[in-house]
């Protein structure tokens, strides 16, 4: 099942989870595919909107955590797919040593017990692109990378300046209508600070790991959220 969220941007409804897909005119971008398993999912969605998965040209993991990364390497078996991945991050999606956990709260640790429950782990993925914070990725008339470290080391954004969307991964969640400060991070005092970089960015639309995107007035709706992470 897809969400259209504009006219090159749809959502893709994974069980729990999603995923997102940006329609250029020479082929697809697919950020963060989800859990293993989902590339069926995928592909009728591709379908649906006219598109088939030779159309995807690459696959943007904003970080390594299994319900992101999880159907990467099904979707790179698909033809000439680009995986991009921050290089903090790319070892531990290539299988090349574990990732940190993370640094759970009490509250955290009893949510993850129940949302990660039967969640297979991510397989291995090759990376055929590094990015670091500041690096352009061709997609939407030019995506910005935008470090956003403390949910994974090497978590990303991804900001199209042109369409003023904005995929904020993990850092920033959805929760009961309101944005949030997102959960599950390694270093939160970073995590704090990369969400005060994203509430600066100019954006409309924010697409965030979990919850509903945020369709209109973005920035605002984030900066709102800035007096929560004094609690953080």
């Amino acid at each position: 099942m897809t969400d259209r969220l504009g006219p090159r941007l749809h959502r893709v409804l994974l069980g729990g989870f999603q995923a997102y897909l940006w329609l250029d005119d020479d082929g697809v971008t697919l950020v963060d595919p989800g859990p293993a398993g989902s590339g069926p999912a995928i592909e009728a969605a591709l379908r649906g909107l006219g598109r088939a998965r030779a159309d995807v040209r690459r696959v943007v993991l904003t970080h390594f955590h299994d319900d992101h990364a999880g159907a990467a390497a099904e979707v790179a078996g698909w033809g000439a797919v680009e995986v991009v991945a921050h290089a903090a991050d790319a070892p531990v999606l290539r299988g090349e040593r574990p990732g940190p956990p993370p640094a759970f709260t009490a509250a955290e640790r009893e949510l993850h017990a129940r949302v990660a429950a039967g969640l297979p782990p991510a397989p291995p993925v090759r990376v055929d692109r590094e990015v670091v914070d500041g690096d352009l990725l061709d997609l939407g008339g030019g995506a910005e990378v935008v470090g956003t470290p403390g949910h994974t080391d090497g978590s990303i954004a991804l900001h199209l300046p042109g369409h003023r969307v904005l995929f904020t991964g993990d850092v920033a969640a959805e929760y009961a209508g309101q944005v949030i400060f997102g959960v599950f991070h390694t270093d939160r005092a970073r995590a704090a600070e990369s969400f005060r970089r994203l509430a600066a960015l100019d954006a409309d639309l924010a697409c965030f790991g979990h919850g509903e995107p945020a369709l209109t007035a973005a920035r605002d709706r984030l900066r709102a959220a800035l007096p929560t992470l004094a609690a953080a």
